[in-house]
């Protein structure tokens, strides 16, 4: 497997990073303990998770993944084995602290109830999931749909450093080890690493966003921040929530899948997404290759990609998804991905 370093933490993360979410909903907790086995003993070192999961998200849900990880951790004792990354709610969700915005006060609330459910005592990598601000993600990213000057800027900065602060006051203690962003902007990459330089507070390690065939947004605005500043970049949903895969394809809803057990609307159930993803498919058939296996393969070839996120429902879905980590794409496989994207560049 290989290691790259994450941002400039010192830490060397694997490639392929687990992703948890299914756990406690689509998945149970023996079947979350066998993923994470598995996952081990292939060789990766990274696991991601978040205080929210197991997705769909809900009351009944909050924390069950973590809790799954934690049990793991007490069973197995190996958690110096893995570098472990979760993640802090931001607004919107009731069951979680109320719905509030994120501020130094969650924080420090949020860190103690994910060490408590993770069974640890520290967490390699503290994420901010979502701003408290309007951002460019699941679909927000048309021209038109923010408005950003209804929002206060020295507000958003004063946030900023509440937060900063907080996790500062984590990092002291030991609690956490480095700190990074999700869903968020190259203004919020470079906003938290000037208040952290300016105020000798911790810097943001990475940034976690959705990245893949059907979502190259972020090459090449965020990429560039990424690469400049040593900021780890870290793809989630390479495959698209499954859709990658065709099991969508004409309005098709197979029996425990994202979408099926999902009440919300899927935002990448578009007419242009599902052109791509047909010919995306195609290019993987006309090259021989698995095409779930070929779009993770397209986010590690990437030169500013540290470690992509996969997630899978069965054993099957994981062990084809690690094995993809033994793929490299050729240039004529490249060229016609870049042709279909050249077709379909925004399909949601």
């Amino acid at each position: 497997m290989k290691m790259l370093p994450l941002g400039r933490t010192g830490l060397k993360v694997t490639d392929i990073c687990l992703g948890t979410m299914t756990w406690g909903n689509q998945n149970t907790e023996a079947e979350g303990h066998e993923q994470m086995d598995y996952a081990l003993d292939a060789g990766i070192n990274f696991f991601d998770t978040a205080e929210m999961y197991a997705v769909p998200p809900s009351a009944e849900t909050y924390g069950k993944t973590e809790t799954i990880i934690g049990t793991w951790f007490a069973k197995r004792k190996n958690r110096d084995k893995v570098i472990l990354a979760t993640k802090a709610a931001g607004p919107g969700m009731p069951w979680v602290r109320g719905g509030s915005a994120l501020t130094g006060a969650s924080i420090r609330e949020a860190v103690d109830a994910s060490l408590k459910r993770l069974q640890t005592d520290y967490i390699d990598l503290y994420q901010l999931h979502w701003p408290n601000r309007p951002f460019p993600h699941f679909a927000n990213h048309w021209a038109g749909c923010l408005d950003f000057t209804k929002t206060d800027t020295q507000a958003e900065e004063a946030n900023f450093l509440d937060i900063l602060t907080a996790l500062g006051e984590a990092v002291k203690a030991g609690k956490i080890r480095h700190i990074g962003l999700s869903d968020d902007s190259a203004w919020g990459i470079m906003k938290y690493l000037e208040l952290a330089r300016v105020h000798n507070l911790p810097r943001m390690a990475s940034i976690q966003n959705e990245f893949g065939l059907l979502n190259r947004l972020d090459d090449p605005y965020v990429a560039e921040v990424c690469v400049r500043e040593d900021v780890a970049y870290l793809p989630w949903s390479p495959l698209a929530g499954g859709m990658l895969a065709g099991k969508y394809a004409n309005g098709a809803r197979p029996a425990g899948a994202r979408w099926t057990v999902d009440p919300r609307k899927p935002h990448r159930d578009t007419p242009a997404a599902h052109a791509a993803v047909a010919a995306y498919i195609g290019v993987a058939k006309k090259h021989g290759l698995d095409v779930c296996q070929m779009a993770l393969a397209f986010c590690r070839q990437q030169n500013f990609v540290t470690s992509t996120i996969i997630g899978a429902t069965t054993m099957d879905q994981l062990k084809t998804n690690i094995a993809a980590g033994q793929l490299t794409l050729n240039n004529d496989v490249l060229a016609d991905i870049n042709a279909v994207y050249r077709q379909y560049p925004v399909t949601f």
